[in-house]
Formats: structure tokens, C-alpha cells, sequence
């Protein structure tokens, strides 16, 4: 994590435990036995650890409400750990609706590096609640099949498996499920079992979806062990129609600057709506109680200023991204959006962004209402010279008021791009054909 993000987290004093801010940040949906798991975190230090499945080069949306549980759980001085699944990546987690593609081992292993990578930046690993990284194929791979059945397998009833949502809802479908993916939740509860054995660990998190995962583990620790564990599901973090932001859904907000630009992800925490913003500061940020009902009394009193939303959208990209690409992509936002300075905004940045626009491709000499109706601002080459002639029409923020203009070399940004505005808001992107 940036050490400047890093070093902004802090507990919150108006939580007397970190289980009362953990249910006040609406991060408890289910969980085991309350009252044990409360006493749990309050009577000292304890482990726990949430799992990361490298199903693909990047982390994103939905990990990031694990990633910042582990986070807090730091802060009140309980020692995580990073799980990254070599092994259960290889299988992969049953979806409700299809066989998952499995991978090849070696792009596998690439994707736990990347992944690993990625959590570390969320976690500290030093002092005396320093996090710990572990990979799940360390303990998988070694055991023999027989073994695996015998010492494992053994623990689990049949009748219990098939309950499970996910492969319910598979053997409910056309697809069926395959034993390998089948079998996912025994490697899931092993998982825990090992990590109890060898570090303690007695909490695991995770997404209330997993929900049968997370007490497969908590079932085999009782059977194997005699030992009463923990679990907690968050909630999961869904759209406007109820879908969850992940890869599976095609609706992925990726960790990844490759994947999703610092701009992007500034700009989709941005527009989240009023009735979401409030929660979303409770999840996402480490604001404090105080801070966060301040904004929520400014969001209900002043709802167009949307000061919410942009604190919001600045505080999660410092998180992931780090400080310097938060201020550029509130810069980029500000400047495209309002009267700002595009010139000052860094190529790359400014790239992102135009991204997002629609677009024309031009050059130096490209008439400007040619450019207008290429890019969809004008409806044809005379809606746009009046428009031109009536003032409404700009190039990066600047007014052209001549219904003849053309495009320039001083009006390309880093020599290649140009921002077209008609009115307030409808904007588009020039760039290199």
C-alpha cells in the first residue's frame, strides 16, 4: 500500500471494540455465534486470515471489502493473514451457472504472484500484529490422494455438500457440477484447518456468497479438532440492478491500474449514487465515524455539491492507487468537467480519461465542425457552425466562437489530443486517426 495511504489509517475512537465498527461499517451480514466471536476479538490478539483466488491477473472490486476487513482487524492488533489459493485457483470456486475454464498451472502461478503482490499492499508486515503471506498449494500439493481421503475427506457427509447454494444450484442446472469443482469446499475447509493447526488462526472472512465455504472449514476444525472457530460474511457490494462487481459478472472494477485506470476508478467511485454514498464511505474508507456523518448530514443538506461522492472517490483511489494518482485523477476530472488547466494534467492520465469520451480522430487542419459531428456533439456541419457561432462550442476548455475554426498544433495536448465541449457537459475526444 502507498506508505502515505498507510500511514492516514488509524483505529476509530468512537468504537469501543473493533466488532462494534465492524457492524457499524455494515460489514457483518453473517456470521457464527456473535457473542463468542465479540469476546474473540476483544480478549487479545487472534489470527485470521481471508483466501484470494488467482482467477485472473488482478484482484478488483469485490476483494478490496476483504482486503480493508484484514485491514482493520491490523488496526485493533489481531495478526492476518494473505492467503493466495495455488491449489484452490487451479480447481476453482463452483459458479451457479457453468463449469469454470481451468487454467494452465503456469499461468496459474503468475497470477499468484500477482495477486500476492497485491495484497501486501494492504497489509503491514512488521511490529508486533505483522500479516503473514501464505500460498495454499504449500500444504496441497505434498498430500497424496489417499491421504487427502483419509485424513480429510473422511470429515465430510455427503448430504451437507449438496446443500451448498452454489452446487445445488449446479445440479439443478444443465451443466451439472464436476467432481473437481465439487470438491472445491473440502479444499476450502482444509484450508482453515491447516492454517488453525500451524498459525492458530481461528477467523476466516469472506463474501457472504461464500458462506458455505467459510463454515465448511469451521465443520471440519469441529470434526478434525474438537475446536469451535469463527467466520464472518461481508456483505457484497452490488450495482444499481443488484449485481455484484466481479469478473463472472462482466462488471469487474479491477485493483489493476492496467486493467482499470487510476481515472476510471475515481471516476466509478465519483458516481456513486446518494442513497449509496453513506455505505460506501463506511466500507471503503477509514474516515471515522465522525467524519463520515459529517459528510452524510452535507450530502442530505447540500445534495448537488456532491462533496460526498468526492471524498469518497479520492480516499479509495489513495488507497489502491496512492495519493499523487488520486490528486491527478481529481484534477482530470475537475479540468474536464468544470474550467480547469488540461494542459497541466500528465499524458497518461489525461489519456484515461479521454477514454471515457466518445471520440473523433483528427488532425492539425480538420475543420472543427467536421470534428463535432464525427464526434456526435453536433447533429450535422450546420448545427455545429451555429452552435460555434453562438459560443457554445469549445477546444480544451478554451471558447471558439468562429463557425470556420480549425484545429491547431497548439490546440493537441502532449501533441496528440484535443477536448471538444459543446455546452456543459456533452464532451468528446479528438484523436490521432
Amino acid at each position: 500500500m502507498p506508505p502515505t495511504a498507510l500511514a492516514r489509517q488509524h483505529n476509530d475512537p468512537s468504537f469501543p471494540s473493533v466488532w462494534e465498527e465492524l457492524r457499524w461499517r455494515g460489514l457483518v451480514q453473517v456470521s457464527t455465534d456473535e457473542e463468542a466471536l465479540a469476546a474473540a476479538l476483544a480478549g487479545g490478539p487472534i489470527t485470521a486470515y481471508c483466501g484470494f483466488d488467482p482467477t485472473a491477473p488482478s484482484l478488483h472490486l469485490g476483494h478490496l471489502t476483504q482486503l480493508l476487513v484484514l485491514r482493520r482487524l491490523q488496526l485493533a492488533g489481531h495478526r492476518p493473514l494473505g492467503l493466495v489459493g495455488g491449489s484452490t485457483g487451479l480447481i476453482g470456486d463452483p459458479r451457479p451457472s457453468s463449469e469454470r475454464v481451468l487454467h494452465t498451472k503456469e499461468l496459474v502461478a503468475d497470477w499468484v504472484a500477482a495477486v500476492r503482490t497485491q495484497v501486501e499492499r494492504f497489509l503491514d508486515f512488521e511490529g508486533p500484529a505483522a500479516a503473514e503471506m501464505v500460498d495454499n498449494l504449500d500444504w496441497t500439493a505434498p498430500l497424496s490422494a489417499i491421504d487427502f481421503l483419509r485424513d480429510i475427506g473422511k470429515h465430510y457427509r455427503i448430504g451437507t455438500m449438496l446443500k451448498k447454494d452454489a452446487v445445488a444450484a449446479r445440479l439443478n442446472s444443465e451443466a451439472g457440477i464436476s467432481y473437481t469443482e465439487f470438491s472445491y469446499q473440502i479444499l476450502q475447509g482444509y484450508d482453515f484447518l491447516e492454517l488453525y493447526r500451524s498459525r492458530g488462526c481461528v477467523l476466516q472472512t469472506g463474501g457472504s456468497d461464500q458462506w458455505g465455504n467459510l463454515t465448511s472449514g469451521i465443520d471440519l476444525i469441529r470434526r478434525a479438532e474438537g475446536a469451535a472457530v469463527h467466520a464472518i460474511g461481508t456483505p457484497l457490494i452490488t450495482d444499481s440492478e443488484g449485481r455484484k462487481f466481479s469478473k463472472s459478472e462482466g462488471t469487474a472494477v479491477w485493483l489493476d491500474p492496467a486493467q482499470t485506470s487510476p481515472y476510471a476508478f475515481f471516476q466509478f467511485w465519483l458516481n456513486t449514487s446518494d442513497a449509496d454514498v453513506v455505505s460506501r464511505l463506511k466500507v471503503f474508507t477509514f474516515l471515522t465515524r465522525e467524519e463520515i456523518e459529517d459528510l452524510e448530514r452535507t450530502s442530505t443538506e447540500r445534495p448537488g455539491a456532491r462533496e460526498a461522492q468526492r471524498r469518497l472517490a479520492w480516499e479509495v483511489t489513495a488507497l489502491v492507487h496512492g495519493d499523487a494518482a488520486a490528486d491527478a485523477a481529481r484534477d482530470a476530472s475537475a479540468a474536464l468537467f468544470g474550467t480547469g488547466d488540461l494542459a497541466s494534467i500528465d499524458e497518461g492520465t489525461l489519456e484515461a480519461a479521454l477514454a471515457e469520451l466518445p471520440r473523433a480522430a483528427g488532425a492539425v487542419g480538420d475543420r472543427l465542425d467536421v470534428l463535432l459531428v464525427a464526434s456526435g456533439l453536433a447533429k450535422s456541419n450546420s448545427d455545429a457552425r451555429r452552435a460555434a457561432a453562438q459560443g457554445g462550442v469549445s477546444v480544451n476548455n478554451r471558447r471558439v466562437d468562429d463557425e470556420d475554426a480549425v484545429l491547431t498544433e497548439a490546440d493537441l495536448l502532449h501533441g496528440r489530443f484535443a477536448v471538444l465541449r459543446r455546452g456543459k457537459r456533452n464532451l468528446a475526444a479528438v484523436v490521432p486517426g
